[in-house]
């Protein structure tokens, strides 16, 4: 069943990859009222769980927006409100701004298909941190692939899309060290291969909404 994504770039505007969060900031503040979709909180006040269906990214630095499902209606009919960036009271007027507006159809595939991480992928959580730092580098790589299985089923669930076929995937990570919250966290860079249909610039893993884990079909 094909589903709807919108992506929104800005190309005069030049931001660094780390700064995707204010871009959240931003926009969660400007159109507060509009939806709780464009900031993940509930009215009142409480963090809104489940797969964020608006996504904040810097990709090769240009500020870029995704929405996928209900997301995806939401950033077209805000579209022609965006007249200026505000990043850390730096005002940035949007001269050119672009809009895709695509149907996809994410699901299992029947052969693999080859993807890459444009923004580092947080996979681990606290829960399987430790386990990752005391097993070898093979076992390392097992965990991550099955970590990432899991990342693709929570986004189809996201979608009520169920997968009858069991998911394998393959990859080649690399460890990074990156900031998140003035605390320094393992992230992941790479690419890596899954019999799944998966729409570009989705992210999957930890803090998505925030940019991470912007994955991109490489075939």
């Amino acid at each position: 069943m094909p589903i709807s994504q919108t992506i929104i770039r800005f190309p005069e505007i030049q931001l660094r990859t780390r700064d995707a969060h204010k871009l959240r900031g931003y926009f969660g503040n400007l159109f507060k009222e509009k939806s709780e979709l464009l900031h993940n909180h509930l009215e009142g006040g409480e963090f809104r769980y489940g797969y964020p269906k608006v996504q904040y990214k810097v990709i090769g630095g240009t500020p870029t927006l995704v929405g996928i499902a209900e997301g995806a209606q939401l950033l077209t009919e805000l579209f022609l409100k965006i007249r200026e960036l505000n990043i850390d009271g730096k005002v940035y007027p949007v001269h050119q701004k672009n809009i895709e507006a695509r149907q996809v159809e994410p699901g299992a595939a029947v052969a693999p298909i080859t993807y890459r991480f444009e923004t580092l992928w947080m996979g681990l959580n606290q829960k399987n941190h430790a386990a990752y730092n005391e097993s070898n580098p093979l076992e390392q790589e097992k965990m991550l692939e099955k970590i990432l299985v899991g990342n693709c089923l929570s986004f189809f669930k996201s979608l009520d899309i169920f997968v009858e076929t069991a998911l394998q995937a393959r990859g080649r990570f690399s460890e990074k060290s990156t900031r998140f919250k003035n605390n320094r966290m393992i992230a992941f860079e790479g690419m890596f291969e899954i019999n799944a249909n998966l729409p570009d610039y989705i992210g999957l893993g930890k803090q998505v909404s925030r940019g991470f884990g912007t994955i991109r079909n490489v075939e």
